[in-house]
Parts: C-alpha cells; structure tokens; sequence
C-alpha cells in the first residue's frame, strides 16, 4: 500500500498553470474557422488601415477570450505598427478606467491616481499613437458589462471615431459577448451605429468530443502519467456538459487532483471528483460577484436572503421590500436586476395575467451565493 502513497514532497501536477483560468495553451485547437476569421478582420491593421470591428458572441467557456489572445500574441511577435490592447470589462467598465489601460499598454504605466482629466489621458494616447505612427485594436472582453449605465456608448463613440478629433488616428474594436440576449448594435446609439458596423463571428458550445480532447490535453500537459484514468476524465467531462461551462471542467480537474494529493495518493477517485465538483459548480458565480459594485451586491445580498422563503418572487414585492435595506430609485434597481439577469445570477421573466408581472428567481442557492459575497 505504501509505494501507492505520495511522499510528502511529492506531487501529481506537472505543470500547475495549465489549470488556471487565464492560461493560453499552446496548441489551441477546434476554434480554427473563428481564429482566421478573426485574423481577416485586424489583417488591415497590420497594413497601416483601420482594422473592422468584430463581435465574438458566444456562451462563457467557448474559446472567445482564448481566441483572441492567441491572435494578440501573434500581432505582438510580428509587428510594433499594431498594438493590441485586451480589456476586461467585468474589471475595467468605465471610460476612463478603459483608457487607463489603453495609455498603459502605450506608455508602460498608468495615468496619475488623482487630479488627471480624462482629456489629458485621450490627448497622451493620440500623441504616442500619431508619433509612433501606431494602429490600435482594442478588445472590450465581456462588453455587455457596459450596457448598464450608457458606458459602451461613451466608449465606442470615443474609440471610433476619435479620427475626427485626432486626424490620422485609426483604432478598430473587437468586443466579446457571452450573453446571447445582447444585441450589441441595436443598443447602441445612431451617432455610434453609424461607425461601428461590426462583422459578428460566433463561437458554439464545445460538442462532448472537444471537450474530452481539450481536458485530456489539459491533463496530460498538466498531470503526471496515470494521475487521472480514463474514467475520472468521462465524469468530468458529464459534469463539465451539465454546466456548460469548459472553465468548471478545468477547474474540476485541478481540484479533483489537490484532493488526491491531499491525501497522498497517486491517483484521483470518483470521490475526489464529486467533492470538487461542489465547489467548481460555483466557480461562475464566484468571478461574476468579484465585478458587483457595493449596492449591487448590497442588492443581491437581500435578494439571495428573500430567496430563502420564495423560490420566485415579483419584482414590485423585492424592490418594496429591498428599498428600506439598499435605498435607490426604481430606474436604477431595474438596471440593476437587467444586469443580473444578464449575468446569469437570475432568471428575469414574465407572468401573464392581468397586466405583465415580472418574475425573479435566483439561479443559484441562496446561502451560496451570501457565503460568496462574504
């Protein structure tokens, strides 16, 4: 039994980053349609052109984000005339905040904490672009993150046609959607719709057979041979399908093995895997209450504690109620349960009777979700 058992320095990962959520691998496979399509669309950028602005619409966990950073990586090992910039607007989601960043990548730092103008930062970033002679392509990752207070107007609007402030500046857009509801250009406004025109290209879910190739690769990148059997992996692979998320199947697996390796065995079990998938299932919920601001998770808090009694609820009787708790005005708590909704934290929809009733049901547990929130 002993020589089954791991030594106390002993470990079953090979290579732990391979599991992290934000590691590009090196072989990147079934998105290859999307990547060329992608690269046809910044191809004018490389030429001295305005690159077309793009959407990558797709559920979360279906190789947008991935997609797009290979092709970044690959612009900044060809060529200095184009510069890639990727923002995550789930962090990033105001103009200036996005622009901050836009004016590091250019600069190699951040603006001054206080007493700079959001000018300041656009002028700074016109000057290093006409002087280094640069195009810029900006990826708003998640930009539906920007709907909820005109913010992606205010960004597109600037970004796109900062040509007529700063004559010769060309900037192109790539905005990433997981939130199939959104129809990014038929919420934007005339004055931006007018320039911003996109190509869309889609990302389908990953079909059971991709799925299983992209964790076994994951796995033999990442694990020792024989740590993970063929039979752990088609349990992870059913869980992974069940979310719909490629993100909890990685996850799953990093966890599965830290629970074998806990108890200093050389393989993972059913048991490790089961046990990880109660804290894997969560992992979106985890990143998208990171985003929340304090009165919208203020809000969610209240929502989640009402949700212990009511499976579902009207969203008259949570405002009533959520008003002496967090208090704001029934415009911005409706943008507010919109924005959960399209984040997937709840299910916003209708009753008919008389008159149309809006319904609100939490999507997760409710004791899960204020645990996270703590």
């Amino acid at each position: 039994m002993k020589k089954n058992l791991l030594m106390w320095d002993e470990t079953l990962f090979r290579d732990p980053e391979v599991f992290e959520i934000d590691y590009v691998p090196e072989q990147f496979n079934h998105r290859d349609v999307q990547i060329r399509e992608l690269a046809f669309q910044i191809r004018p950028g490389l030429r001295g052109a305005r690159p077309l602005n793009t959407i990558c619409r797709g559920l979360p966990g279906t190789g947008k984000t991935t997609s797009v950073k290979k092709v970044f990586a690959e612009i900044e090992e060809t060529t200095k005339k184009l510069v890639p910039v990727y923002i995550n607007c789930q962090i990033d989601n105001t103009k200036f905040a996005i622009f901050s960043q836009i004016y590091r990548r250019l600069s190699g730092h951040l603006p001054p904490a206080s007493g700079t103008s959001f000018k300041q930062v656009f002028d700074a970033i016109a000057r290093i672009l006409k002087r280094e002679d640069q195009v810029l392509i900006v990826c708003l990752d998640d930009a539906n993150y920007l709907l909820y207070e005109n913010e992606i107007n205010r960004v597109l609007y600037t970004l796109l046609r900062s040509h007529e402030a700063y004559p010769g500046i060309r900037i192109g857009v790539i905005a990433i959607i997981s939130d199939m509801s959104v129809d990014l250009p038929g919420e934007v406004d005339a004055r931006v719709a007018s320039v911003f025109r996109p190509t869309e290209i889609y990302f389908p879910p990953y079909s059971e057979e991709e799925v299983h190739a992209i964790l076994q690769e994951r796995i033999l990148q990442g694990l020792y041979p024989g740590a993970f059997s063929s039979d752990m992996l088609d349990l992870v692979v059913e869980q992974t399908m069940k979310s719909g998320d490629l993100r909890v199947g990685i996850d799953l697996i990093k966890r599965a093995a830290l629970n074998a390796e806990h108890d200093a065995r050389r393989t993972v079990e059913r048991g490790d895997v089961c046990k990880a998938y109660e804290v894997s299932k969560y992992l979106h919920l985890a990143f998208s209450l990171r985003t929340l601001k304090n009165e919208e998770k203020q809000l969610l808090g209240w929502i989640a504690e009402l949700a212990r009694g009511e499976d579902e609820m009207t969203a008259g009787e949570v405002y009533r109620s959520a008003a002496e708790k967090v208090p704001l005005g029934y415009t911005r708590y409706y943008e507010m349960i919109r924005k959960f909704d399209a984040m997937r934290l709840l299910n916003l929809h209708y009753r008919q009777g008389r008159g149309r009733t809006r319904l609100i049901s939490l999507r997760y547990d409710p004791d899960r979700v204020l645990e996270h929130l703590q």
